[in-house]
């Protein structure tokens, strides 16, 4: 089934999510081959952007199409001439943000969930915790380390401001917005978290900068990987390059495909060692996760209905937890469909889980956007279905089998790339 067409104009619930080749990072402790990975593809999509967009543009001034929702072409974005400044790197200044926004933040996570008892002296004591949301570590551990451990590319870290292409804000948004809201402090009484007063005094800080003040955000970067984060503050920086999992709740006058990037989720499971096969992979379709789930997640209640009383599917209600992450990667690696519907936005983490699994993903969403469209093939790795068949009695298992194992194995082999 063809590949729904992309309407990046549209309104905002035709945005959306994101994949993720890269297993959780912890400071210091994990893998650093697969956190550069992660970095690279983060900074590649930013170099890709870069470079198609700013400076292809030759406009000076905002153009919208006409019904004024859809940002068409953005010029010197740097005052002076863009193109006397351009070289062959993109040169991006990461601020220097007070520790509240960055390791403060995972501080008070950690302290909120009793991973540490008190502040730390060093912040190299510090684990920044495994989610699907880890974009905004990846991008910070690695431009901190000023790009030494990875191979040279066409991003590049500036201690200048005045030499940089973009500015990054390396505010942790997603971890902030989960984090507990209470912990005991050391009078005995309680410290309250408050996200959205972290979201406001960002924006008081970054308001004072001059660079900032200079063009009101145009050249600035924030990941906002989950789809709450920076919710307060979004109008104040919907100027800026947003690295998002989606545009599901985003309005069409705060996002656009034309400016902004859509990031992998990191994935959650463990990636499959075997090589590419069907022999071992019995069921012909597996979901886990939640059943209920509300706006354009409707859709998952319909499928159980559907798909609980076939004999090769299996599909399970479960919610996030080491055990259900276990049944997951057991399901995913033996199973030659994975099916990925939309959550309560049109993204989820599982796309990538089934990507590591080699299980084909089965994608029911009809407003998705996908994380680097305009560089991968989809239609290679993925199967499209479109909502209203996929809710047919035995519409979708009929149509699954009908995919040779052949094709499959075609699926696996530009996985496994």
């Amino acid at each position: 089934m063809s590949r729904p067409k992309s309407l990046a104009s549209s309104s905002s619930s035709q945005f959306s999510p994101s994949s993720s080749f890269s297993s959780m990072l912890r400071l210091g402790r994990n893998s650093m081959v697969k956190q550069t990975l992660f970095s690279l593809f983060l900074l590649l999509a930013l170099y890709l952007f870069f470079n198609t967009f700013f400076l292809s543009s030759s406009s000076s001034d905002v153009e919208y199409d006409s019904n004024n929702n859809k940002l068409a072409g953005v010029a010197s974005i740097i005052n002076g001439d863009f193109n006397s400044r351009r070289s062959n790197k993109v040169k991006i200044y990461m601020y220097d943000l007070p520790r509240e926004f960055t390791y403060g933040v995972i501080e008070s996570y950690a302290i909120a969930r009793g991973g540490i008892n008190a502040p730390v002296s060093d912040d190299s004591e510090l684990r920044y915790p495994g989610n699907q949301h880890s974009a905004e570590w990846y991008l910070f551990s690695d431009l901190i380390k000023g790009g030494i451990d990875r191979v040279d590319g066409d991003v590049v870290r500036v201690f200048e401001p005045e030499e940089a292409d973009l500015f990054y804000v390396p505010f942790f948004s997603s971890l902030s917005l989960v984090a507990n809201p209470t912990r005991a402090n050391s009078n005995g009484g309680n410290e309250v978290y408050s996200d959205e007063k972290m979201q406001v005094n960002l924006i008081g800080w970054l308001e004072e900068q001059v660079y900032w003040k200079r063009n009101n955000g145009w050249d600035h970067v924030f990941i906002c990987q989950d789809p709450n984060a920076l919710y307060k503050v979004i109008d104040k920086i919907k100027n800026g390059i947003l690295l998002v999992s989606d545009f599901g709740r985003l309005g069409s006058d705060q996002a656009s495909l034309v400016k902004d990037i859509i990031l992998p989720y990191s994935h959650r499971i463990n990636s499959f060692k075997g090589d590419i096969g069907v022999e071992d992979r019995k069921s012909l379709l597996f979901f886990m996760g939640n059943r209920y789930r509300k706006e354009g997640g409707k859709i998952r209640d319909l499928l159980f209905e559907i798909l609980e009383s076939e004999n090769d599917v299996v599909i399970k209600h479960g919610a996030q937890s080491r055990e259900s992450r276990r049944a997951a990667t057991q399901g995913m690696h033996t199973s030659k469909f994975c099916l990925h519907p939309a959550g309560d936005t049109p993204s989820a983490c599982r796309l990538f889980d089934a990507l590591v699994s080699l299980c084909v993903p089965v994608i029911i969403s009809d407003h998705i956007e996908l994380p680097f469209e305009d560089a991968i093939d989809y239609r290679k790795i993925a199967v499209f279905v479109d909502s209203v068949s996929a809710v047919k009695p035995g519409f979708l298992v009929n149509f699954l089998r009908t995919i040779t194992e052949d094709r499959i194995l075609e699926y696996q082999k530009e996985m496994k790339k």
